[in-house]
């Protein structure tokens, strides 16, 4: 679990945070939605330490990410996972040295080791074989689940997702949800995803967090939504195609 505790962060004179509360649930895909500029990009990336906010507590369980040291937030850090947006994969490293990074870089298992582990992360996201193929080799999707093979060798106890589904069509960008939503209720890991897509939301979302002007302006599961009576989040959520078919369906 990560819970967020009165979360503050400007830059400059413009405030992009203005003190959001909230929690993050294990084994459960807890989304971020809003509007491009809404803060929800700079909450995600305080819960993974990228920034620093002037104010507020983010615990990991126990851990409160702001009182680390360097040499402690480091230890955190092997304990999360990040599938970055546009999978963000190294191009001159093949799939196997992608997704042994973290291994090479965190840990002191042998090759033989590492190894056996790419392969079981390979295996797990259906791209078997495919050690020696590199990035430009594969489509958008395979892309983004190597990327998902890379966030979780290290057995995370905490997943970060930035747009998952950037970039792909839509039958792959169900294939991605419900793998990432898979994973996630096997280890019981708290997931955080960062989003535009509402298929998304209605598809994993146990927990959605809607950010409107650095504030949070709603929570909820994806089973109350569409009922929410917040204004804003509902102009929010039907301005989406996918959402207008339905609820005019719902309405006939």
């Amino acid at each position: 679990m990560i819970k967020a505790i009165n979360i503050k962060k400007s830059f400059g004179e413009n405030v992009v945070l203005k003190g959001i509360t909230t929690t993050f649930l294990a084994g459960k895909c807890n989304l971020i939605i809003g509007r491009s500029g809404a803060g929800k990009t700079v909450l995600l990336k305080s819960l993974v330490g990228l920034v620093k906010p002037e104010q507020g507590e983010i615990w990991f369980d126990k851990t409160n990410l702001l009182s680390l040291n360097k040499l402690e937030t480091r230890k955190l850090r092997n304990l999360m996972g990040m599938l970055f947006q546009g999978s963000a994969l190294f191009d001159s490293m093949t799939v196997e040295e992608n997704i042994r990074f973290p291994l090479d870089m965190f840990t002191t298992m042998t090759y033989k080791e590492k190894l056996a582990r790419v392969n079981e992360c390979l295996e797990r996201v259906d791209l078997s074989g495919k050690n020696k193929l590199y990035p430009s080799e594969l489509s958008g999707g395979m892309q983004k689940r190597v990327g998902i093979a890379r966030a979780i060798v290290l057995r995370p106890q905490y997943l970060f997702c930035d747009e998952p589904n950037s970039g792909l069509d839509p039958k792959t960008s169900i294939l991605i949800d419900q793998l990432i939503y898979s994973i996630t209720q096997e280890r019981m890991i708290t997931t955080v995803i960062n989003t535009h897509d509402m298929n998304s939301v209605m598809e994993i979302g146990d927990s959605i967090n809607y950010i409107e002007n650095g504030l949070l302006a709603w929570h909820g599961g994806k089973e109350n939504v569409l009922d929410s009576d917040n204004e804003s989040l509902q102009n929010f959520i039907f301005a989406s195609p996918f959402l207008i078919k339905l609820r005019a369906k719902a309405e006939k």
